[in-house]
């Protein structure tokens, strides 16, 4: 058993969260985990605490215990505003008061590409570019990122933001293609924000070496991630004729954030679409 305090990890009830967390004890010794929902079975060494994000006072008890933070949990699609504002816009907040009450100054921040999402797919991206959130949860994300910058800035944390892309065991459709973070790629990209000397406010784009992929992590080499993995390897699996027979004027293709874009959009002034 680990003396050192555990590594919180949020939403480790989730997909990605049970993936991560025998994964994370092997490297780090200990976690403890969290979820607003039961996590199942924990593992040697993995204490898990059901904690809702929008409860302040338990969100302090959770982070008082630990020595970095993996914040994962909250809603992760779209959802009506006011659900998404207590799950993932109250419950960073949270995170990341409690964090600085109790001197933890480490965070990896699971934002999203749909930060970024109304960026068109024939634009390349780096850590500078405008957000162009797509949903309330892009929203919610880009608020993350401003809250992320504040803690840098006046309190000295060290933060990654992950602009997590597809995160699956394989890529399924042709925007994934351009988008995908295999599973052993995100748990590379995490033990490296957890590892780095410093993060400052580091902005990372999570996805696999894809040679279709849309996003430059050049900006934040000194996180030191290096994905081992392309997506291209799955491609005549998609797209059998090699031909991408997507409708081209429909935003879920035209847009970074697909189907994310598309859902209830009915911008009238979508011909004249000004670039940024």
């Amino acid at each position: 058993m680990s003396t050192e305090k555990p590594i919180l990890l949020t939403g480790a009830a989730g997909t990605l969260g049970r993936w991560l967390r025998p994964r994370l004890i092997d490297r780090f010794g200990s976690l403890l985990s969290s979820d607003i929902v039961d996590g199942g079975e924990t593992h040697a060494n993995e204490t898990f605490v059901r904690c809702d994000l929008a409860d302040g006072g338990a969100v302090d008890h959770l982070v008082a215990g630990c020595r970095a933070i993996i914040h994962f949990g909250g809603i992760s699609n779209e959802k009506p505003f006011m659900q998404i504002m207590n799950a993932n816009i109250l419950g960073t907040y949270n995170v990341f008061e409690a964090a600085r009450r109790h001197g933890v100054r480490r965070i990896v921040f699971a934002s999203s590409n749909h930060a970024i999402g109304f960026h068109t797919t024939d634009t390349k991206l780096d850590a500078l570019s405008p957000v162009r959130p797509d949903t309330f949860y892009g929203v919610s994300k880009v608020f993350g990122e401003n809250l992320a910058s504040l803690y840098v800035d006046k309190h000295g944390f060290d933060v990654a933001c992950l602009r997590i892309g597809s995160a699956l065991p394989e890529p399924k459709v042709i925007r994934a293609l351009s988008t995908w973070l295999s599973y052993p790629d995100l748990h590379q990209m995490i033990v490296a924000c957890l590892t780095a000397p410093r993060l400052g406010l580091a902005i990372v784009y999570g996805a696999s070496a894809n040679t279709r992929g849309w996003w430059d992590n050049g900006m934040v080499a000194h996180v030191g991630f290096n994905p081992q993995q392309n997506a291209e390897a799955y491609a005549s699996d998609i797209m059998p004729t090699g031909v991408d027979d997507r409708d081209p004027r429909d935003p879920a293709t035209r847009f970074q954030g697909g189907p994310f874009c598309s859902d209830g959009y009915d911008n009238p002034h979508d011909p004249d679409w000004p670039p940024r």
